[in-house]
């Protein structure tokens, strides 16, 4: 079993805090976000490797529905073109938690399969009750945190500008990199510039 084998399956030992913080700054200004290690403790323990790594500095949120919520952690800008970065191995679904996709929630994104979350995130920007468990597709969204600082920056974001762009993805079967049109893409681009952990 690899390291992100392990990751994949099992809880980060527990640390002083149960509540660790991380600092998201954007071009359009940051937010803080605390994370429940208590109630989602392999979706937190797989976000702060990400973290660790710096895999979300230079990302951008790549799609913005100001009525649902906004999207990131996934997507680079390489020669001006939104290109999805490589992740580790999903991880399994804790959206039976407790935790409610409520404004300004954080929650994992994912595919079809319930356990395919990686490195892309999102926030709730209103009451998102059609994603808490077990809804819409028997397994739900997981919820691994909340914003405590900077909301209006993510009301900000989520009044950007959209438009249909291309965006280059990784196809989960063969590896190839395929372009496509996507919508709900914000027209000038909302970078993450980083996210750092809290000194508590």
């Amino acid at each position: 079993m690899n390291a992100e084998e392990k990751l994949a399956t099992t809880p980060a030992p527990a640390t002083a805090s149960a509540t660790p913080q991380v600092t998201v700054k954007t071009n359009l200004g940051s937010f803080v976000v605390e994370l429940n290690q208590e109630k989602a403790p392999v979706t937190v323990a797989n976000f702060l490797s990400y973290v660790d790594k710096k895999h979300y500095d230079g990302t951008v949120f790549h799609r913005v529905i100001g009525t649902f919520m906004i999207q990131g952690g996934g997507f680079e800008i390489k020669d001006g073109n939104l290109v999805e970065k490589s992740t580790g191995n999903g991880i399994i679904n804790e959206a039976k938690n407790g935790l409610k996709n409520d404004r300004g929630t954080i929650a994992m994104a994912r595919t079809g399969d319930p356990n395919s979350a990686t490195a892309q995130f999102f926030v709730n920007v209103k009451d998102n009750a059609m994603l808490n468990a077990p809804n819409p597709d028997g397994h739900g969204y997981a919820v691994f945190g909340k914003v405590v600082q900077g909301m209006e920056v993510v009301d900000k974001i989520k009044a950007a500008n959209t438009a249909t762009r291309p965006l280059t993805m990784t196809h989960p079967a063969t590896g190839e990199k395929i372009t496509q049109p996507a919508g709900d893409v914000p027209t000038e681009n909302v970078v993450i510039e980083s996210i750092s952990k809290v000194s508590k």
